[in-house]
């Protein structure tokens, strides 16, 4: 029996449906990564995913000419990191409004501080999420920086970028630490300087073929 079917096998026979949060530096891939997991689940069973990417509804909140969204919107402009009470609202109305128990639960991207960590630990107990998996998508800060500023994005200067890694070493960093040490938790260090292939090669590997 070739690695395909077994795991193809594996998927199928657990009903126990699966949590992975992606951390890693911005620039290292991590959408990326996860859309190859969401097309690799979708290819072995019919069980749901939940997908859930708070950067995103940071930027809709912002959009919106809303008191709080205007207020959000000037601190990303000036580049300082949402208040935590917001990041949590980020993920855990979205969590208390559509989960249902049944599917694949995707997080990307959070938590941003380390005070975030225990809070997001506290929902997926609650939700008896079983094992989840942290995957670290680790790149370092010099290549984080030089993907960052080849993107060519407006926002993407050297003062910005340099203020985002800076937050990612005081800020996250800690978090992916606490849940590191945390035995309830699958932790995946994931070299993030090789190919978008071999990274999810070996994400695979790691999850499914042990």
């Amino acid at each position: 029996m070739d690695k395909e079917t077994v795991c193809h096998l594996k998927i199928d026979e657990e009903e126990t449906p699966k949590t992975f949060l992606f951390m890693g530096r911005s620039g290292c891939g991590k959408g990326t990564q996860v859309k190859l997991l969401m097309d690799y689940l979708k290819s072995k069973s019919e069980t749901p995913i939940f997908y859930l990417q708070t950067g995103q509804v940071f930027r809709d909140m912002i959009k919106n000419e809303t008191y709080t969204g205007k207020l959000s919107s000037r601190i990303d402009t000036e580049g300082r990191l949402q208040p935590e009470f917001l990041a949590v609202w980020a993920w855990s109305h979205l969590m208390v409004d559509n989960l249902r128990g049944d599917e694949h639960l995707i997080l990307d991207g959070m938590p941003r501080r380390f005070h975030e960590a225990p809070v997001l630990d506290s929902a997926l107990k609650f939700y008896e999420r079983e094992n989840p998996y942290i995957i670290h998508i680790n790149v370092s800060r010099e290549s984080s920086k030089e993907r960052l500023l080849s993107r060519k994005r407006s926002d993407d200067n050297e003062e910005s970028v340099e203020r985002r890694l800076s937050w990612f070493d005081t800020e996250v960093m800690p978090a992916i630490d606490y849940f590191k040490q945390n035995p309830s938790y699958k932790f995946l260090d994931l070299d993030g300087e090789r190919t978008i292939e071999e990274i999810h090669k070996d994400l695979i590997k790691n999850i499914f073929l042990q």
